[in-house]
């Protein structure tokens, strides 16, 4: 029998009501490793009546007092970064070291986090008029929820509900259905370092628990992480109801090559941000814009090292690269390749049909490498989130800027050059949320904020540093006057403060 795993509801694990459950694969194997209980309206209302019952204490609890708690979580993480990332990589199949490094990113965001008590201060001005003085509060906005996806089955949780919950809210966390064992994990973790039961809680489940958060009424705010075209309906449907959202989608991320680049560096940096935990990330490169005469040798560069990628399970201290993280995911990106060469574009290298010995069944694919992609090709226009490289070839720069700005998507963008001009007008002029100078993945630190633009975010307020403490709070604006005594007389005019 295997293992199912439950929600986790009030501080304790619960089965909930729906009766439905989903299977848990181990990509390296393509074996069932364990189950998971599929929530819906049942188990998201309870999470919400027991995040309800958590926040006026959690509301009254000092943010010092928070900023404690999430000093001991950081301890906490570190401590069990070794378990965390096993549960990551069995499910995931990210390779461990690329699981440590997600998980360091994540516990950057709780170290920003235990500013609290200064991040909530708010601004006071006296004497704005004779005897008045305003002031702003920083406040929570109550019960908040987030939908987070199978690729960062720990940083993009530990992006959302520390922050959430230190600005004094308590959480709804829906993870992912394909990999919910880290979730968990660092929800129990939460609680073991002093965060009381309720203040966090997971549902675990698919569409039908995204609904339920969509539509409950005492859920103030929602944060989700996925493909485009789910963040546009999350965040249609959060709107709908009222609710504070954001939601970033998809991505074609895209590094741009100058002539004077040093080539064997790029093709390094290439390699890493397309093949790298296989490709499935949101900041992945999947397009390379080779500028001018540099695209044979940058091809030729790219070719040879991505034939030698070493590829095997997550725990091969040798891998560079793990498997897909479900067949259907594998099968979808395989058909993408093969609709890539029936569109014209030349496959410089075929990863498909990789078996490994001992791992027959797992869900392999070796690096692939197209070049002469042209933007009106299906691998160009749609996300493939597969270990995909696609080429494009540009004659100027001035047409490698161009093919940035006109790309529905707008998550990340690089370039490389030794040209300070140039890699300035680049930043300045590429309509992306995160831009990279001679960096492959520009993922800004925890004190800066993450986010696309265009098809690749939906909403006001984007992640990470005060962004994030936006999102979570609401200012409300306090105008004072004590009085003295003597007459008073009533006033009929907007008051001007002179």
């Amino acid at each position: 029998m295997t293992e199912t795993l439950d929600h986790h509801i009030g501080g304790r694990r619960v089965p909930g009501e729906s009766g439905r459950v989903g299977q848990v694969f181990n990509p390296s194997t393509g074996e069932v490793a364990r189950h998971v209980r599929l929530g819906g309206s049942a188990e998201v209302d309870a999470a919400v009546r027991a995040a309800q019952e958590a926040l006026p204490a959690w509301q009254a609890t000092p943010p010092a007092a928070r900023a404690r708690i999430m000093f001991r979580y950081r301890a906490l993480l570190e401590e069990h970064a070794g378990e965390i990332a096993e549960l990551i990589s069995r499910e995931h199949g990210k390779t461990l070291d690329d699981a440590r490094g997600s998980l360091i990113r994540g516990w950057e965001v709780v170290e920003f986090a235990c500013g609290i008590p200064h991040l909530l201060k708010g601004e006071h001005s006296r004497d704005v008029g004779a005897g008045i003085d305003t002031w702003s509060l920083i406040q929570p906005l109550g019960v908040c929820a987030g939908i987070t996806p199978f690729n960062f089955p720990a940083m993009i949780p530990l992006w959302m509900f520390p922050l959430a919950v230190t600005c004094g809210n308590t959480f709804l966390l829906k993870p992912s259905e394909r990999d919910p064992s880290c979730p968990l994990r660092l929800v129990e973790l939460f609680e073991e370092a002093g965060g009381p039961p309720g203040v966090v809680n997971v549902v675990n489940g698919d569409k039908a628990a995204v609904q339920a958060i969509l539509a409950h009424p005492d859920i103030e705010a929602v944060s989700f992480v996925g493909s485009t075209p789910v963040a546009r309906a999350v965040y249609a449907g959060a709107a709908e109801h009222g609710k504070r959202v954001q939601a970033l989608g998809g991505a074609k991320n895209h590094l741009v090559v100058m002539p004077d680049a040093d080539l064997d560096k790029a093709a390094d940096a290439l390699l890493g941000a397309a093949y790298g935990s296989a490709g499935e990330r949101c900041m992945a490169v999947s397009v390379a814009v080779p500028v001018g005469d540099v695209a044979d040798p940058l091809r030729d560069r790219l070719a040879d090292r991505v034939r030698t990628l070493k590829i095997g399970p997550y725990n091969d201290p040798a891998a560079e690269m793990g498997p897909i993280v479900t067949r259907d995911s594998l099968k979808r990106i395989e058909s993408l390749v093969a609709k890539g060469i029936e569109e014209g574009a030349e496959l410089v290298v075929d990863g498909r049909g990789l078996k490994l010995q001992g791992y027959e069944d797992g869900f392999y694919m070796g690096g692939c490498l197209f070049d002469r992609v042209t933007p009106d090709m299906t691998i160009y226009r749609e996300e493939i989130f597969g270990p995909v490289l696609s080429t494009v070839r540009a004659e100027s720069y001035a047409d490698a800027l161009q093919l940035v700005r006109d790309n529905p998507y707008g998550n990340g963008v690089s370039v490389f050059t030794r040209d300070g001009a140039a890699a300035r007008d680049f930043a300045e002029r590429s309509n992306i949320g995160m831009v990279g100078i001679n960096i492959p993945i520009p993922v800004p630190v925890a004190y800066h904020t993450f986010g696309g633009w265009k098809n690749s975010f939906f909403g006001a307020s984007n992640t990470h540093g005060m962004e994030g403490i936006r999102f979570y709070t609401r200012i409300k604006t306090v105008t004072s006057r004590w009085p003295t005594s003597g007459e008073s007389r009533p006033e009929f005019v907007i008051p001007t403060h002179r």
